[in-house]
């Protein structure tokens, strides 16, 4: 497992967040966490990029307790986005990619490279505040994988995309599953989830409440059944909402 959360909790003053959240994500997966907005996704999102510190309960990279040092091994694409409107985009990529331990070359190298691949040379010397807010999510996708981390964490990546430019962007997150990231995925389309997800975990009142493949979550919880003898599949979509209004029963 490259992170493993054991009973984490995180209190805001009278509201609690998280409560006592356990979860594993294997390594080489890209992992879905999900659940509706205010269930505590993004809180523990920012625990495991020690954004935060949770109040009680235990978060291991590698094994190992999270340290300090483990940041430069992560990306983090937030759902809200981080870019400096006024600065220059080829200049902010490599802003960026020399804070987590990048030389400017190497960095300069990559990114022409990335700026290639979706077709953007001609955004370098553009300033931020020109782009329009799918471009400056195309800058900022970069400015996350560019250091090439081992664990890659998105929260609503597609916000903002249009369908082709969604689907460059799946097809980017699985080329670099498949070269050996581990992805974690936080988003309310659950049809985003059935294309690029292994394991999925669901959140809901700070509590995880169902966790694995899909395979294991749909054998589970991912049928109904009519008058005893008519047995319909239900999408990822249903499953979410069955499994949520369970829960707050």
């Amino acid at each position: 497992m490259i992170i493993r959360a054991e009973s984490v909790v995180k209190q805001y003053g009278s509201f609690r967040a998280l409560d006592g959240v356990s979860l594993s994500i294997p390594r080489g997966s890209v992992f879905g966490l999900l659940g509706p907005n205010g269930a505590g996704k993004t809180t523990l999102i920012r625990i495991v990029n020690r954004i935060t510190a949770p109040d009680t309960g235990s978060v291991f990279f590698d094994g190992r307790p999270l340290q300090p040092a483990d940041v430069a091994r992560i990306g983090y694409l937030p759902e809200e986005r981080g870019l400096y409107k006024k600065m220059r985009v080829g200049a902010q990529v490599l802003y960026f990619a020399q804070l987590k331990g990048l030389s400017k070359a190497e960095a300069e190298r990559r990114a022409r490279e990335w700026f290639v691949r979706f077709g953007i040379e001609g955004w370098w010397n553009k300033k931020i505040e020109e782009l329009s807010k799918g471009m400056a999510q195309k800058v900022q996708f970069i400015t996350t994988v560019l250091h090439e981390p081992e664990l890659l964490i998105f929260d609503e990546p597609f916000s903002g995309f249009d369908p082709l430019n969604a689907q460059l962007l799946k097809d980017e997150m699985l080329r670099l599953r498949d070269r050996g990231a581990t992805i974690i995925f936080s988003t309310h389309n659950m049809a985003s989830v059935e294309e690029v997800c292994t394991h999925i975990a669901l959140i809901n009142g700070g509590r995880n409440i169902l966790e694995g493949t899909l395979d294991e979550v749909r054998a589970r919880h991912g049928s109904v059944e009519e008058r005893v003898v008519v047995r319909q599949s239900l999408s990822m979509h249903d499953i979410f909402i069955k499994a949520v209004n369970n829960h707050e029963l």
